[in-house]
């Protein structure tokens, strides 16, 4: 019997409380293991040149991560309905903690190839993390469930401040202690990651699954539980769901990569692209809260076209930037950032509102795979074209990649009022 059919009942006056402890462990996680992730990242391109000796495989780490990343939610979202939500939990951050062990001891062995395996598992824990606004999402009813995914993905925002500006501390750490710095760095993936599961060991109880809101009522999901995933996907409202969640991916991506090199040479410094990429994260991560109650007020579709108005927005003023302009960039990048996590909170929403209980998790686990996926190959596409044609070239694809979704939530909202007629 699978965990998500297998649940235990809990007093009924106890929910509440239950649901809120788990939102708030699943906030944690996500911050801790955010601040491990990306020190991890943060790092790999200086590592692997370093090890190397050539700049030539310094993304490469960060390719590995993301496709780790990928099969982690795929896997994982399966596994989690035999398994259960919580050992799911623990064993994506448990392998995520022997990531950043092994890259410490890639540091220390000069290894290209134990560094890449590290990379992957430290992106396995990534993954999970990012599993966990799912699991959020299920502990509330419709018009909450975008805020409590918004929670978890604000936790991440601990880590996108924290993360970077903690590797120096940890490097000297390490140099005092005759290590190599980098070692440091690594050293802070394994504790942050390894401490987001010892809270997840702890707090993340009962079973995610035993507390959980099944499908509303007279649902799709609700008259017809046991569907394959084809049929699934080919729902409207999860079709629109998921290409948007991808599509923002990619198209944040595809610009967000280039945009340091893009600054540096074309004469700004370190401070400038320290600066723009700053305020990229910043709309990535911490106006999170109000994208999930803009989502519970006015709609999942709603707060997802304004989402890819804003990511078009983006990809439009990136494109026709003049080189010297700083200022224009920044402006774009935060509207990239903000224009995405608009589309992913309010995206995964959706993605959850027409899936029944036992089908979350696969269904889930294929979408963030998909999406880690794309991302990856973005990742390195974006430098192909950037080399063979310009920046603003690149900004235009990434524009264009949101028509995708933009078709299906119209085929969705049509179909919907159809159906009501």
């Amino acid at each position: 019997m699978r965990a998500a059919e297998r649940v235990e009942p809990i007093d009924p006056e106890e929910l509440p409380r239950l649901r809120q402890r788990a939102l708030w462990t699943l906030f944690t996680v996500s911050a801790l293991g955010s601040t491990g992730y990306i020190a991890s990242i943060t790092v790999g391109t200086i590592a692997a040149a370093e090890i190397s000796g050539t700049a030539a495989w310094g993304g490469v780490p960060i390719t590995a991560t993301t496709i780790g990343t990928a099969l982690a939610a795929s896997l994982l979202g399966v596994l989690m309905v035999r398994i259960g939500r919580r050992r799911g939990v623990l064993l994506g951050l448990g392998i995520g903690a022997v990531g950043g062990v092994a890259s410490v001891l890639a540091i220390l062995a000069g290894s290209i190839a134990v560094l890449l395996f590290a990379s992957a598992l430290v992106g396995v824990a990534n993954g999970t993390s990012q599993l966990g606004r799912y699991i959020a999402a299920d502990l509330f009813a419709t018009d909450r469930r975008a805020s409590a995914i918004s929670t978890v993905v604000w936790g991440t925002t601990i880590g996108a401040v924290a993360g970077p500006n903690l590797i120096a501390p940890a490097g000297a750490w390490a140099g005092a202690m005759g290590l190599p710095e980098l070692a440091g760095a690594y050293g802070m993936t394994m504790l942050f990651i390894g401490l987001a599961a010892v809270v997840a060991f702890v707090f993340l109880r009962p079973e995610p699954y035993a507390i959980a809101i099944p499908a509303e009522p007279g649902s799709v999901a609700a008259v017809e539980p046991r569907r394959s995933n084809a049929r699934v996907m080919a729902g409207p409202t999860v079709l629109a769901a998921a290409l948007t969640l991808v599509a923002a991916q990619v198209a944040m991506v595809l610009i967000m990569t280039m945009t340091p090199l893009h600054l540096l040479d074309h004469g700004h410094g370190l401070a400038t692209v320290g600066f723009v990429l700053s305020a990229h994260m910043f709309g990535m991560f911490a106006l999170s809260p109000i994208s999930g109650r803009l989502a519970d007020r006015f709609g999942s579709p709603r707060v997802i076209a304004a989402g890819l108005i804003l990511l078009g927005g983006a990809a439009l003023l990136a494109a026709a930037a003049p080189p010297e302009g700083g200022l224009w960039l920044t402006v774009a990048l935060f509207l990239l950032g903000y224009g995405w996590n608009l589309c992913f909170v309010a995206g995964s929403a959706l993605l959850t509102s027409d899936l029944a209980l036992a089908e979350r998790g696969r269904i889930q686990g294929l979408t963030d795979g998909l999406t880690w996926g794309t991302a990856a190959f973005a990742s390195l596409a974006a430098g192909v074209i950037v080399a063979g044609a310009s920046f603003s070239v690149l900004a235009l694809l990434a524009g264009g990649v949101l028509v995708a979704p933009i078709v299906a939530l119209l085929l969705a909202r049509r179909k919907a009022v159809t159906a009501t007629a």
